[in-house]
């Protein structure tokens, strides 16, 4: 088990797709705690990565949990495809153009963990009606599509705030769920992120570049993010 608080995602998607079953070895053997994939379908985002089919057969890696993120725009039209291909959590975009509640239903009814991401100019009341309904908040820190841009701080701002989708009613034990941050993470915002009270670090670009040693990475990330808890609220609370 991780000594630190705060886990990391490792997003595959700037890794060598040529080689992605032993990319994301690596990864999970250099300390991250799942892989995160991207899927674009060129559409709700102007670029395309992979689908449903990739992930089923890299799903043979083992049984490191699977953040899928839906960058797409017609997430009900394929979710059978997505839990059949063995995802752990689903997280599509609340700026979607189709209802968005059945989907969530569907996830949480398959066994997985549902979530909804939210651009950074989106607010976060746009989660509202779907309190009852989301493990996962996402909240993005770059414009979803492609990986390596410059991390958003006004953005990540919503992280403190994000967590109170979740806040638990008087009597209820305390949620397990989370809340993500994806895009531009890095040494320089994983402090913030970790003030914010952020659950998962969704990493990328940082990892894959030339020359880097991805487990002293990792563990950078993991306790500039826990040393920013610590001086949270957060902290306080679970105290």
């Amino acid at each position: 088990m991780s000594q630190h608080r705060v886990q990391v995602s490792a997003s595959i998607l700037d890794s060598d797709l040529a080689n992605l079953a032993s990319e994301s070895r690596r990864a999970l053997s250099a300390g991250a705690d799942r892989i995160h994939l991207d899927v674009m379908d060129g559409h709700f985002v102007p670029n395309i990565s992979f689908g449903a089919t990739l992930i089923r057969r890299l799903r043979a890696i083992g049984d490191q949990p699977f953040d899928a993120h839906l960058m797409i725009s017609e997430p009900s039209r394929y979710m059978d495809q997505f839990i059949s291909a063995g995802c752990d959590s689903i997280t599509f975009h609340v700026e979607v153009e189709e209802p968005i509640e059945p989907t969530l239903l569907k996830i949480r009814r398959a066994g997985r963990l549902a979530g909804l991401a939210i651009k950074p100019a989106t607010p976060l009341s746009a989660l509202d009606p779907y309190r009852e309904l989301v493990d996962i908040v996402m909240v993005m820190t770059v414009e979803p599509g492609f990986g390596g841009q410059q991390f958003m701080r006004d953005a990540a701002l919503k992280i403190d705030a994000a967590h109170e989708v979740f806040r638990d009613r008087p009597g209820e034990r305390p949620s397990a769920r989370e809340v993500h941050v994806d895009g531009g993470v890095n040494d320089n915002s994983a402090n913030l992120c970790g003030r914010q009270g952020i659950d998962i670090l969704v990493v990328g670009s940082v990892l894959w570049k030339a020359g880097v040693d991805i487990a002293r990475r990792i563990e950078s990330l993991k306790s500039l993010a826990d040393e920013g808890y610590r001086e949270s609220r957060f902290a306080g609370e679970a105290e």
